[in-house]
């Protein structure tokens, strides 16, 4: 289990097209059954037609290695939503396991080809587990609660997992064998949604337990698992972030931990005294993540360098590291190590639309397992970003990434959509652009990705500069330093520029398009969050403590009126650009009531509001023939408010 917040928001990517005008008798697509289209027009199948080379790339996603034929396992898309499939060796054909109406994800259980796996309905995220062995699935859970994969025995014996399954609430810990669902046993009742079981120790009789409170601290713990005693690790009184707890071979718990440091370190930590040892020899960015060789002889690890990934291997012994040169320069997703030392990896870049790699451990020799189409595109032509980093309104340096339109195919001033990455614990780099590249290759708008104060990846320091309720708003004044730096700019627009956000940063869209609205011409706002306090009081109970700790208690009365105060709803009156907002119907992040009052509320005003619902969707859409409408939606909407 991986402990710090992954505000696990699947990509949102948009794009534009200049059209003609449609004559009343033009044709139109079909839209999908499942979506609302409230209060926007019909899509014209010109514009399916124009851009449908951009909506055809892939993504091809690791997820494990086969520990008996050592195939890899990987999700990637065929159809509708992603599924799994194996891949017998580099360059091979993807070969599809799964075949749900939903989309999934798995691992294999360690010495089977039987993959483990878990699966919401609609985006709801009230996930459950199961087994998938010739194409079928056996469910492992009570069908009915949430639950969460933490952590698989080396050995396959043992799962563990959190549920929600007691009252709604509290993801209690629970242990079985996944070959037994019968087995299945509560080995911890806890309060709070941010448990989990994140290794067993060698042995099976004891693993480390993390409670994720925040972004900045969480608390370790020994779980004993036959008694469910657990003992706390090091001193639950200090704000500590850890990253992620595994076993070596021998016993030893290697950790990545913030303990004496702006960021995030990788060592070991004594499970007696708490003491952590620092064993990597990074002391600026934050080591990612990191895995442990079956054989302890390295660990490979990963170190975010303002948003682009770095793999290097530890030989833990003597301390010595190596670093992998030849992947691409992007973002590494998730990687593992097989049993007999490869290192599988996912990377996605600006002219990689994430693909699959393995790396010897030995060699360093990178070799490419997968290349996704990109729609008979050649993406070696996609923009690669520039960093910029300015400094904001109180003199803290603030960074994003700048996607440019080639300026020989596109001279002059460009116009520009800000898009505002959600978490807020999240981050933007450099990975691959999807449809975006639509908007940047063919008709010459530039995009900024910015990583306003309380981004992750730039120390705990810079993370916690927007906590709670009074600090909340210096985030969202970050964007106007951004735009006197891109206004500036001799080749963007200043008189065309727009604000796209999803999640938390639909919240930033909702905001900055009031307090700089007369910088923008439009805004689209994605599964948004509209009224803090009700925000907090209807997001699903798991879960509303946790966000409580970063954006405010509303049941605090001098809280709750600062964060009534700093919602965009309040300030409705001031919304006075064009407005696009997005959701999902079974969203149990941001329920679809955040979406319809704020549009209500516009409309009251007389002013212009284009609602999109996906009945089958929760937080951000996943399904292509939703998300490729999504797309087309939002290209008539920049058309008509951004592109005149």
């Amino acid at each position: 289990m991986k402990f710090r917040a992954l505000a696990v928001l699947p990509a949102l990517l948009c794009s534009t097209a200049v059209l003609a005008q449609e004559s009343p008798s033009a044709p139109v697509a079909a839209k999908p059954a499942a979506l609302v289209a409230d209060g926007i027009p019909a899509v014209p199948q010109d514009l399916v037609d124009i851009t449908r080379p951009y909506m055809e790339f892939r993504t091809a996603s690791f997820a494990d290695w086969n520990p008996k034929t050592r195939s890899m396992l990987i999700s990637t898309r065929f159809g509708n939503v992603a599924q799994l499939h194996t891949v017998a060796g580099p360059g091979m054909d993807r070969r599809q396991i799964s075949f749900e109406a939903e989309p999934l994800s798995g691992r294999y259980i360690p010495g089977t080809d039987t993959v483990l796996v878990r699966k919401d309905r609609g985006g709801d995220e009230f996930f459950q587990i199961y087994t998938l062995k010739d194409g079928r699935l056996t469910l492992l859970t009570d069908g009915k609660s949430r639950n969460e994969i933490n952590a698989v025995s080396k050995d396959g014996k043992l799962v563990g997992y959190s549920s929600t399954r007691r009252n709604g609430t509290d993801s209690d810990l629970y242990v079985m064998d996944p070959m037994n669902p019968g087995s299945s046993r509560m080995v911890a009742q806890v309060k709070g949604g941010g448990w989990g079981i994140s290794d067993f120790a060698p042995g099976n009789t004891m693993a480390v337990v993390g409670n994720y409170q925040s972004v900045e601290k969480t608390n370790l713990f020994s779980l004993d698992l036959a008694s469910g005693v657990m003992t706390p690790i090091g001193d639950h009184s200090k704000k500590i972030a850890f990253g992620g707890a595994k076993f070596a071979p021998g016993g030893a718990l290697w950790v990545t931990s913030d303990e004496g440091s702006d960021f995030q370190r990788l060592g070991t930590i004594d499970t007696r005294t708490g003491k952590f040892t620092p064993r990597s020899p990074e002391t600026r960015w934050d080591v990612d993540g990191f895995d442990i060789a079956d054989d302890g002889s390295f660990i490979a690890y990963t170190v975010n360098e303002a948003g682009v990934s770095r793999l290097k291997l530890l030989n833990p012994k003597t301390g010595k590291v190596r670093v992998v040169e030849g992947l691409p320069k992007g973002v590494i997703g998730g990687f593992s190590i097989a049993p007999w030392g490869t290192i599988g990896v996912t990377v996605s870049s600006a002219r990689v639309p994430t693909d699959a790699f393995s790396v010897d451990p030995k060699t360093l020799k990178v070799t490419r397992w997968t290349n996704s189409e990109t729609g008979g595109l050649d993406p070696a032509r996609n923009s690669e970003p520039e960093f910029v980093e300015v400094k904001s309104f109180d003199g803290e340096p603030v960074s994003g990434f700048l996607f440019r339109p080639d300026p020989a195919k596109f001279p002059g001033k460009r116009p520009l959509i800000v898009n505002i990455h959600g978490g807020p614990e999240g981050q933007s780099t450099p990975s691959f652009r999807g449809r975006a590249n639509y908007l940047l290759n063919e008709l010459g708008v530039a995009i900024f990705y910015p990583n306003v104060r309380g981004s992750t990846g730039f120390g705990k320091r810079f993370v916690s500069l927007d906590n709670g309720p009074f600090k909340r708003e210096d985030s969202v004044k970050d964007i106007g330093a951004f735009l006197d730096r891109l206004q500036a700019d001799p080749a963007i627009d200043a008189g065309r520029m727009a604000v796209q956000g999803g999640s938390y940063g639909g919240y930033m869209c909702y905001a900055t398009a009031i307090r700089y609205g007369d910088r923008f011409k439009a805004a689209d706002c994605i599964v948004a969050i509209s009224n803090f306090v009700t925000f907090l009081e209807n997001t699903q109970s798991y879960r509303r403590d946790l966000r409580r700790v970063e954006y405010g208690d509303e049941r605090d009365p001098a809280q709750r009126a600062k964060l009534q105060e700093i919602s965009p709803l309040t300030s409705v009156d001031k919304l006075r650009i064009p407005l696009l907002v997005v959701t999902g119907a079974n969203d149990p992040r941001v329920p679809q009531s955040e979406a319809d009052q704020i549009v209500a509320a516009v409309r009251a005003k007389g002013r212009p509001a284009w609602h999109l619902i996906g009945k089958n969707e929760g937080h951000g859409f996943a399904k292509k023939e939703n998300i490729d409408y999504q797309f087309w939606t939002e290209v008539q909407f920049w058309k008509q408010n951004l592109l005149k």
